[in-house]
């Protein structure tokens, strides 16, 4: 853990070593007061000890940074620099991330960048210092993502830094003089580690309620996944379901990207922090890195975070916490249950784009990344290098994160490089990258366990739980190697291709129950977002951002209850669920300033969702797989109508205009015998030879039905016939209108013929 003694940027201390006292001077690169065109790279903290400066320039060299440094005293000094070649573990040709450091501008004869598989400490030989105010600086040679933690300056020639673990920890700290200075913030109703999405919701959803908030990221903007910094566009359906309300803070915040990676405008960071720092109960600490916590009598007492720019130590104390960081990192600090996908995980991704500039264009050739031709992987169409660009299957996604988006780093700049200066050169001639992620898009870490643990099963056969709140609509989508790009790298395959199982409503949603987001052994940890308590295969649904955000926005408003009650999150559920529904039926934007205020609810309510509670039969209740009529194509003129009862979900279309077509998409995972079913509402003005159509692959079997007779199978559907379906073909079912009376669409059923 790095700390600081002062607000100064570098901190001095002297020490006796083999008896002779030596004068010393560590500069922690993230102190630096200018970082030029360096990024602050915090995603290892974890695994390597602390942030550092990257020089993420795609190629082209960025500016300096530097900053200003007193030396203890003139002489000669040794010099050292934590740092490493960042392909070195793959004994890659070349170094691309070199780096020089210089004194009053002049640089050091060492180059830095060029050795070490792992973080080290660099010997840079030895200067001269002459006066003790000198103007330190790094100075980048290649644009390609050199690094560099902190330099240290010692009179001592015989001196040999710790190079990791907790030993490094104390250097530093006994180094720095650091004494116990940490600034104790709270206490808080609710402490929330993690500003994406889930985290999000989680914060401002407790301070509607009345809770006293802190919302703690380890980076400068919100969103984590869904910020510029990764821009993985926000998917899931929200407003709909039990509680059609929740959801309405992630529309307030949720981007509007079209495409993913899109442009740094469309996600919106400016407007994430704006409507976090509107709410009066929420303290808000951007660029803080929690570590460390504090257990008593077996909950959570306080976390412990530092400034990632100045080392600055906080402790956050409070009475309940929430785990949003993706990674179930406090829930595994605190002892909390969890589990991991030991092989086989969904990866890590690191989106790319390339633009068309006015003139020819140059990349360096880059020898030490991934030996690619224009056939090893997937062409970037629409110039962007999409999700799938994706690795770590096998890989710890904690302690092996850095190699994971290193590795992806390389896949890049080894296609970009086939582009430019192999065989797709006379195509490309005037293409040039213009952003590619150095932070990764996680997708699966650290699982905590809860008092429900979530899985597939449930969710396909739509298990009811009690408190299922939070609708999961995106399919169970999960992420492999893709075979025809991972035979070259079979070690760590960087192309996905996604698998998804389509047996959730993309309408309704699947309710996931509350009692995946609390801890099953530490009291007083909520937890949401990609952390909560699923299985490896759940996870698929319910891993996507704005389903992740509603997680939040539940957990908060049980954080209000857990504050009014002076209960755990499991009491919410034994004891107050009434309360708690209560609650989660309120507008995103009712509140009251502290917990026994009144609630006030907003001036303007939005329109109630039209994914609400069904008015008619749940689809989720239906055997099978349902498509119902909002998820079906239409052309021409159609009509949506409740009058005739019996219907599915929330209505039904029906249309008199001659040629009005309707197509319900089927899309299968398991292969199989299937009935289908067509539901309909009869009427006299209907017409009495509708003609259905079931499509697979070439083949058409109309059947025609009259619609004004009361359809023979209970619950107001008419058999089709069984059909033998497999993954992948083009299924349908469509219906036509003749212009003879009204046609009715109302919703078609899938049962596999051993389930009838």
């Amino acid at each position: 853990m790095k700390s600081t003694f002062s607000a100064a940027l570098a901190v001095l201390f002297c020490f006796f070593t083999s008896s002779l006292m030596a004068a010393d001077l560590l500069v922690e690169a993230e102190s630096f007061t200018d970082h030029g065109g360096w990024k602050l790279d915090t995603q290892f903290i974890i695994e390597m000890g602390s942030p550092y400066l990257l020089a993420h320039g795609l190629g082209k060299p960025v500016a300096e940074a530097k900053t200003e440094v007193t030396f203890p005293e003139t002489g000669t000094y040794r010099v050292f620099v934590r740092t490493k070649d960042w392909v070195g573990q793959w004994n890659a040709p070349g170094s691309p991330g070199k780096f020089q450091v210089a004194i009053d501008g002049k640089p050091l004869e060492e180059t830095f960048g060029t050795k070490g598989a792992e973080w080290f400490w660099h010997d840079g030989g030895t200067v001269d210092i002459e006066n003790k105010d000198v103007t330190l600086s790094i100075q980048d040679l290649t644009g390609f993502d050199g690094r560099c933690d902190a330099i240290y300056f010692t009179t001592n020639t015989n001196a040999t830094p710790p190079s990791s673990g907790s030993q490094l920890a104390k250097w530093r700290k006994d180094l720095l003089g650091i004494t116990e200075d940490i600034k104790t913030e709270g206490p808080y109703d609710l402490v929330v580690i993690g500003g994406g999405y889930s985290g999000m919701g989680a914060a401002i959803s407790a301070a509607r309620m009345g809770c006293k908030v802190a919302l703690i990221q380890d980076r400068p903007v919100l969103g984590g996944n869904g910020s510029s910094e990764v821009r993985v566009w926000a998917m899931g359906n929200i407003r709909r379901g039990k509680y059609p309300r929740i959801g309405e803070i992630v529309e307030e915040f949720a981007d509007k990207a079209k495409k993913s990676p899109g442009t740094y405008e469309e996600f919106g960071d400016e407007k994430k922090e704006a409507i976090v720092r509107a709410e009066p109960n929420i303290d808000l600490f951007l660029n803080h890195h929690a570590n460390g916590l504090e257990m008593k009598d077996g909950k959570i007492a306080s976390i412990t975070a530092f400034d990632t720019r100045t080392s600055q130590v906080r402790k956050f104390e409070g009475t309940l916490f929430c785990d949003a960081t993706g990674h179930g990192t406090i829930g595994a600090l605190a002892g909390a249950l969890y589990d991991q996908t030991d092989k086989g995980r969904m990866g890590m991704s690191n989106m790319w784009r390339w633009d068309e500039a006015d003139q020819e264009t140059t990349f360096p050739e880059t020898p030490w990344a991934l030996d690619l031709t224009m056939k090893d992987f997937p062409y970037p169409r629409d110039h962007h290098g999409q999700w799938f660009w994706e690795s770590g299957f096998d890989k710890d996604p904690i302690q092996g994160a850095e190699a994971i988006r290193d590795w992806n780093l390389r896949a890049v700049y080894g296609a970009f490089n086939a582009m430019k200066n192999r065989d797709g050169a006379s195509k490309h001639k005037n293409a040039e990258l213009t952003w590619l992620a150095y932070v990764g898009g996680p997708r699966e870490s650290r699982r905590l366990i809860g008092d429900v643990i979530l899985t597939e099963e449930d969710i396909v056969a739509k298990r009811d739980f009690k408190d299922g709140c939070v609708p999961s609509t995106w399919s169970i989508d999960l992420h492999y190697p893709k075979k025809e790009y991972a035979d070259k790298f079979p070690d760590n395959p960087f192309i996905s291709i996604a698998v998804h199982d389509q047996r959730v409503d993309r309408s309704y949603g699947y309710p996931v129950p509350y009692r995946c987001f609390y801890s099953k052994n530490v009291p007083n940890l909520f937890m949401a977002g990609r952390c909560i308590s699923v299985t490896h295969e759940a996870l698929g649904t319910v891993r996507v951002m704005k389903t992740c955000g509603m997680m939040g926005e539940v957990v908060g408003k049980a954080a209000s209850l857990c504050k009014i009650h002076d209960c755990s999150p499991r009491a919410v559920y034994e004891e107050h669920w009434d309360e708690m529904d209560h609650l989660l039926k309120l507008p995103g934007q009712a509140r009251r300033a502290t917990v026994d205020a009144e609630i006030e609810m907003p001036d303007t309510l939005l329109p109630t969702s039209p994914y609400g509670p069904p008015s008619g039969i749940n689809p989720t209740k239906l055997t099978g797989i349902v498509i119902d009529d909002r998820q079906a194509e239409k052309t021409g003129k159609w009509s949506e109508g409740t009058g005739l009862k019996g219907y599915v979900n929330h209505g039904y279309l029906y249309s008199g205009e001659k040629g009005a077509k309707v197509r319900f998409p089927i899309k299968i995972e398991k292969a199989g015998n299937y009935e289908i079913r067509y539901a309909y509402q009869p009427h006299e003005n209907r017409s009495a030879q509708a003609n259905v159509v079931v499509g697979i692959d070439t083949s058409r079997e109309t059947t025609v039905i009259n619609m004004k007779e009361q359809p023979p199978i209970d619950g107001g559907f008419y058999s089709l016939g069984v059909f033998t379906i497999k993954p992948g073909e083009e299924t349908y079912v469509e219906v036509e209108s003749r212009g003879d009376g009204n046609i009715h669409a109302d919703a078609i059923q899938l049962i596999p013929v051993d389930e009838k």
